[in-house]
């Protein structure tokens, strides 16, 4: 399924565009300061998976409106002098897996890792993912006994491979395909731990008012990338046009804007865990 997006119209220049429109996203910079190569002439293609809260607010994506990687793909777009923002929804699988090349740029709260960069090309990391461990409110899980419970991951995250290769559970470990699947799970007693990005995990306390609460988080000294395809001819000038948005600042106000919102607490102040010797 697929959204596109477009922009109402383009001011041709400037430092800002007040009648660009994509979405609910407030566009900047100079529209058509840089030259892609897009897969589809006058359109950005960019794939993601939804749901991801704070990230693509809305469950499909032609309910998707804004959300911090919604309008970073905006400014993306109209820094490019493009006019549409074409959304695909895949599973993260099959974003990451390097077998497809039908898009301009992913962006799914993906972590750079030497694995996936064999099989893909990506840009410089726009935000730090540490992972963080969900657990029923009143339970008593910490990093001392975390590895005895039942632990649920994302499949084929960083999620997964952390829990596998660094705390290896005692017990066996529950994939699952989508993240409120899992949260779900959490919930009904299936499993007792969830332990993913501690970005995306931050959304769900106050969403699913109490019934979980983040308790800790892991340290993984990685970050998130936009992920391209294999040999995209546009790596330089995408990689160009978001180092610029770091650099303004424009990432900054997109992160207080949407995922301070779907936070509803400061990631920094959450504890940090330690993985305990002998696991």
């Amino acid at each position: 399924m697929a959204l596109t997006v477009t922009a109402s119209a383009c001011d041709g220049g400037g430092s800002k565009s007040s009648t660009a429109h994509y979405g609910d996203c407030e566009v900047t910079g100079h529209r058509g300061e840089f030259h892609l190569s897009p897969r589809t002439a006058g359109e950005l293609t960019v794939k993601t998976t939804l749901p991801a809260p704070g990230w693509w607010n809305g469950d499909t994506p032609a309910s998707v409106k804004s959300g911090y990687e919604f309008c970073m793909a905006a400014n993306i777009a109209y820094r490019s002098g493009l006019d549409r923002v074409k959304v695909e929804n895949a599973p993260f699988p099959e974003v990451v897996s390097g077998r497809t090349s039908d898009f301009d740029l992913a962006l799914a709260q993906i972590t750079i890792t030497p694995e996936r960069s064999k099989v893909a090309e990506f840009s410089p990391p726009y935000l730090d993912s540490t992972l963080g461990v969900l657990i029923r409110d009143g339970e008593k899980i910490d990093e001392n006994n975390l590895r005895d419970v039942r632990i649920g991951v994302a499949e084929g995250t960083t999620g997964q491979k952390f829990v596998m290769n660094r705390l290896k559970p005692t017990k066996p470990v529950t994939s699952y395909a989508n993240d409120p699947a899992m949260v779900t799970a959490l919930e009904k007693g299936k499993i007792d731990a969830v332990v993913h990005d501690t970005t995306i995990l931050l959304a769900y306390p106050q969403k699913r008012e109490g019934k979980v609460r983040i308790v800790g988080q892991y340290r993984t000294d990685q970050g998130y990338g936009a992920l391209y395809p294999k040999g995209s001819p546009n790596k330089d000038e995408l990689d160009r046009i978001i180092r610029q948005l770091i650099d303004d600042g424009t990432l900054a106000k997109l992160s207080v804007v949407y995922l301070g919102t779907a936070f509803g607490q400061d990631p920094n102040k959450i504890p940090y865990f330690t993985v305990k010797s002998g696991s």
